[in-house]
């Protein structure tokens, strides 16, 4: 089974459709990998420095909305007098308030404003511009501290019993308390705390993260939460990890640090009132969402990809490989002694398609060299048999012709001294067996004799015209080419009681590299449908003749297709199947055509 496995990947199909894979699925694979990790980093440092400029905006906001705060602040340095000497009328009343409104009004989402006079002990409180005053109380402890800004807690009434709890709503808001000095000198006359609601943070930060998968902190100097995304961290002290290692311990005001699988990104915004640092935090996983989304469509994309690349390579593989693999199978049949292996013409363009085509046309002139050396060696054989089985010995007959003739010369019979020489000259020619070329003027001198045999047969009822190229007397032509399309003509075409027949012998070339015999004469013409069948017998004619060589040697070569398909088929083996033999009515019906052009360049050895 193992060995099996091993002769199938030795196969070029199997390497070709290993390598294709190969050279398709790791580079894909890889650059999918490559891309992936690489995207994600990039996406990362996009992200962050995205969000860092987001930041920096929320930071100026933020800052902004702090200096408006403390310039709000300010503004009760316009009642100094006022707070510094104490007052009991309403005009006074009524100017401290005026003071203490305008401050809610500057700032946007000032829930209340509490002012503590020393001088009077006397404390003011505006909720939602409501004043409310309390006397001989004492300043409310927790603005009795340094200037700064208060984390995030619920807002109270700062002691005032006037304000109740039926009409009084206690909000999430960020203080900003400053004592007021007796200016120019550093004595403290009063105090002062503006309660904003956290709302005034909120709309800003809410533009800078998404609150349903991020999350987003404001932390103070002292490590408690202004803004988170639970209401109920507000105010408490925040400790983590990341925080400790990743912002108190960056001196940098802006950053961006992975941890805990999360990206945060930081802005720290430094003033004289606070000491704030915004964070953002970014789960790996949502930021990477997309990203896994775009991966998730690649792979499936790729699992396409490489199902479409296994069956296109295994398609283009067995394409590839299918014409070598036929070429073998014919090799082998070729090896056994099948050398008429039928072999098709391949119309592609490609090089194994050329060597196909290039064997195939190899094979076929192997096997035309077979057929003109073994299959014309056959026949010569055969009729060499056939002329044996049915004759004299020629050698016997031609001495014997020699005597009649001394004899006729001695009664003084020159007529037929002269027909026993043409005979001779046919017999002394057709004996010499082993020529198979020989010159024209030879195969014509031959011809003449024959013809000469049959003028005293029919007693010169026709006559003969010969129109001969001389220059081509010494052309080497085929043996016996002439004569049986003569005798052809007496069989079939001679009428025995018409005078006045001719036959017609012409040879000239065409051109230069072709000759061109005619032989015609104006006995009876062939009827047009035997005519046609003629002439397709004749088109296969190296076929039928070989067949009838090696199955049917026994039927009548009387036929008269016999004659011309034997001239055929040795043409066309002499001349590589170069040569024609069509054969033609001529015009009017007057007789019929055998017209044979072959090769005039073309060296026949003798044997």
């Amino acid at each position: 089974m193992i060995g099996s496995v091993r002769l199938k990947f030795k196969t070029i199909r199997s390497k070709l459709i290993v390598f294709l894979l190969l050279a398709t699925i790791i580079p894909i694979s890889a650059t999918m990998f490559v891309s992936y990790f690489y995207t994600n980093e990039s996406l990362k440092e996009r992200v962050a420095s995205e969000n860092m400029n987001l930041l920096f905006q929320g930071a100026n906001n933020l800052s902004t909305l702090l200096d408006n705060l403390n310039r709000a602040s300010s503004n009760i340095y316009t009642i100094q007098s006022l707070i510094q000497g104490g007052y009991n009328d309403m005009f006074s009343e009524s100017r401290v308030y005026d003071s203490l409104r305008y401050m809610t009004t500057v700032v946007p989402d000032v829930y209340q404003v509490y002012l503590y006079e020393n001088k009077n002990n006397k404390a003011t409180l505006v909720t939602l511009n409501t004043p409310s005053r309390n006397h001989n109380i004492d300043v409310y402890p927790t603005t009795d501290t340094n200037e700064q800004i208060l984390p995030t807690h619920l807002s109270h009434t700062y002691g005032l019993t006037s304000l109740t709890t039926n009409n009084y709503t206690a909000r999430h808001v960020f203080t900003l308390q400053k004592k007021i000095q007796k200016i120019p000198s550093t004595e403290v006359i009063g105090h002062l705390a503006i309660d904003v609601d956290i709302k005034a943070i909120t709309n800003i930060v809410h533009n800078l993260y998404d609150s349903g998968d991020e999350k987003f902190y404001i932390i103070d100097h002292n490590n408690q939460l202004i803004y988170s995304d639970d209401a109920t961290q507000y105010g408490q002290p925040f400790a983590s990890n990341w925080y400790d290692e990743g912002v108190l311990a960056n001196e940098q005001l802006q950053d961006y640090f992975e941890s805990e699988n999360s990206l945060f990104v930081y802005q720290k915004i430094k003033t004289n009132l606070t000491d704030w640092k915004l964070v953002k935090e970014i789960p790996i996983a949502y930021l990477t969402k997309e990203t896994k989304k775009a991966a998730t469509i690649n792979l499936l994309l790729l699992t396409i990809s490489l199902i479409t690349i296994v069956i296109a390579t295994v398609i283009i593989s067995i394409r590839i490989t299918m014409p070598i693999r036929q070429l073998s199978r014919y090799m082998s049949l070729i090896q056994t002694g099948q050398l008429d292996v039928a072999i098709p013409s391949v119309k592609n363009q490609d090089e194994i398609s050329n060597i196909i085509n290039r064997f195939r046309e190899m094979m076929k002139t192997i096997n035309n060299l077979v057929l003109r050396e073994y299959k014309l060696e056959l026949s010569s054989k055969n009729n060499q048999l056939k002329a044996m089985q049915a004759q004299i010995n020629p050698h016997f007959l031609n001495n014997t012709l020699q005597i009649i003739g001394t004899l006729a010369l001695e009664q003084n019979n020159d007529r037929i001294y002269k027909l026993l020489s043409s005979l001779a000259k046919m017999m002394q020619y057709s004996m010499h067996n082993n020529n198979k070329v020989v010159k024209l003027n030879d195969e014509l001198d031959h011809v003449k004799a024959y013809i000469e045999l049959q003028k005293e047969r029919y007693e010169n009822q026709f006559s003969v015209q010969y129109t001969i190229d001389e220059t081509l007397l010494s052309l080497p032509v085929p043996k016996l080419i002439l004569q049986p399309i003569a005798e052809n003509y007496f069989k079939h075409g001679f009428e025995r009681n018409k005078d006045n027949q001719q036959l017609m012998i012409q040879v000239n070339a065409l051109h230069a590299n072709v000759i061109y015999i005619k032989i015609s004469n104006n006995g009876l013409p062939i009827a047009p449908e035997k005519l046609h069948e003629l002439n397709q017998k004749l088109e296969h004619t190296a076929i039928n003749l070989i067949n009838h060589i090696d199955h049917d040697s026994n039927e009548d070569t009387t036929h008269p297709s016999i004659g011309l398909s034997n001239v055929l088929t040795r043409l066309k083996l002499l001349y590589d199947n170069k040569a024609t033999l069509e054969i033609g009515n001529n015009a009017e019906n007057k007789g019929t055509s055998v017209m044979i052009t072959f090769p005039a360049q073309v060296t026949l050895e003798r044997e």
